[in-house]
C-alpha cells in the first residue's frame, strides 16, 4: 500500500498522515509507503518509509514525476483557500484547478492503472439562492472562484470514474471549524478565530453580524472522512461521486454561546464586532445547513453540536486545558 498525499504540509494533511501512521494499514493491507508533497516540504514520521517532497503541482513536471510510483491511494489535498482565490483569480485556477488536471493527466498516462483518487471539494460548490436546508438533490451553482475550481474538479473525477481511469470520491467539506495555528487567507477563517483565540486569551474579529448561519465539522471529523472515503465501496454512488457531508449548522451566535458554556464568558469577551463587507459578501452566498443522506447512509459521521467542536480542540490542541478559564 503506497499512499500520496498532496499538500500534505497542511493542517489537514498533518492530520491524515498522523492518522494514517496511527492506523497502519488502509483498505485492509499494511501501509508501505508515503509520500508527501506540499509547496514546501512536510515532515515525513519517523521509521515510515517513503518520501517528503516540495513541489508546486502547477509545474508541468510536478505531477507525472509523483503518479511514476504508481500510487494506490491519492489523497488530493492541494490547493489555496477561498479568499486567496478570490483574490488572485490566476493563482486559483492554476493551483485548483490546472493542478488538479496534472495529476489527473498524469494518472491517464499510466497504463493498467486506477488507484483510488480521494477529492476534497467545498460545500463552496454551491452559492445563493438557496434553499434553508441543502438536501443531495441540489444542484451546486457556485458564487466564487474557489467553489467553481472544485466544481470542475468534481467534473473531471466523476468524468474519469465512468471511464476508469481513476476511481475517484469528491467530499464536500464543511468548514473545518476549529483550525488550529494562525489565521489563514480564507474568507472563512473568522469562523475558527473567534473560538480559537479566545480560548488562549487572545482578541479575535467577528467580522459579519451574529446572525450568520453555517456548516461546520472538526479536524478530526475532516480526518474520518478522508479514511473513511479511501476504503470505502464507491459502487454505490454510481456516476456521481461527489459528498455533501455531516456537519453542525450554527450560527455565530450559537457558536459563541457553545464558547461561553465551555470556557465562560472570559472568552466571549474577547471577541471584537468590526464588521467586514467584502467576507460579508463571500459568506452571504455560502450554504448554511444539509441534509446529507447519501454520506449518512454510507456511514459519514460528525460531532453533534459545537461543544463537542470546541471540546475536541481543546482536547488535541491544548492538552485538554483551557488557558483563558486559567488566567
Amino acid at each position: 500500500m503506497h499512499i500520496l498525499i498532496t499538500g500534505a504540509a497542511g493542517m489537514i494533511g498533518r492530520k491524515l498522515t498522523a492518522a494514517l501512521v496511527a492506523q497502519g494499514t488502509l483498505q485492509g493491507r499494511p501501509i508501505d509507503s508515503l509520500t508527501l508533497v506540499d509547496v514546501v516540504a512536510p515532515v515525513l514520521p519517523d521509521g515510515i518509509p517513503g518520501a517528503a517532497l516540495a513541489a508546486d503541482l502547477s509545474d508541468p513536471a510536478a505531477a507525472p514525476a509523483l503518479i511514476e510510483a504508481r500510487p494506490d491511494v491519492i489523497f488530493h489535498l492541494a490547493a489555496i483557500v477561498s479568499g486567496e482565490a478570490e483574490a488572485n483569480t490566476a493563482k486559483g485556477y492554476a493551483v485548483n484547478l490546472q493542478g488538479t488536471i496534472a495529476l489527473c493527466d498524469a494518472v491517464a498516462a499510466q497504463a493498467d492503472y486506477c488507484p483510488r483518487f480521494v477529492f476534497t471539494s467545498s460545500i463552496a460548490v454551491f452559492g445563493a439562492p438557496l434553499p434553508d436546508v441543502i438536501d443531495d438533490t441540489v444542484q451546486p451553482k457556485p458564487l466564487t472562484s474557489y467553489g467553481t475550481q472544485k466544481l470542475m474538479g468534481e467534473l473531471l473525477i466523476n468524468d474519469l470514474s465512468r471511464k476508469g481511469i481513476l476511481n475517484g470520491i469528491s467530499l464536500r467539506l464543511p468548514t473545518i471549524c476549529i483550525r488550529p495555528g494562525k489565521p489563514n487567507a480564507a474568507a472563512s477563517g473568522f469562523y475558527s478565530s473567534i473560538l480559537r483565540e479566545p480560548l488562549i486569551g487572545q482578541r479575535a474579529t467577528l467580522p459579519v453580524p451574529d446572525t450568520t448561519r453555517h456548516w461546520f465539522a472538526s479536524p478530526r471529523a475532516a480526518v474520518g472522512f478522508l479514511v473513511q472515503a479511501a476504503e470505502l465501496d464507491l459502487a454505490p454512488l454510481g456516476q456521481d461521486r461527489a459528498l455533501n457531508l455531516p456537519g453542525v449548522d450554527a450560527t455565530v451566535a450559537e457558536e459563541i454561546a457553545a464558547l461561553e458554556r465551555v470556557a465562560g464568558p472570559a472568552a466571549t469577551q474577547l471577541i471584537d464586532r468590526t464588521e467586514d463587507a467584502t467576507v460579508q459578501a463571500i459568506v452571504d452566498g455560502w450554504p448554511q445547513a444539509f441534509d446529507p443522506a447519501r454520506a449518512r447512509a454510507l456511514g459519514f459521521t460528525a460531532e453533534p453540536d459545537m461543544d463537542t467542536i470546541i471540546r475536541a480542540h481543546i482536547e488535541d490542541e491544548l492538552d485538554g486545558r483551557i488557558p483563558v478559564a486559567e488566567a
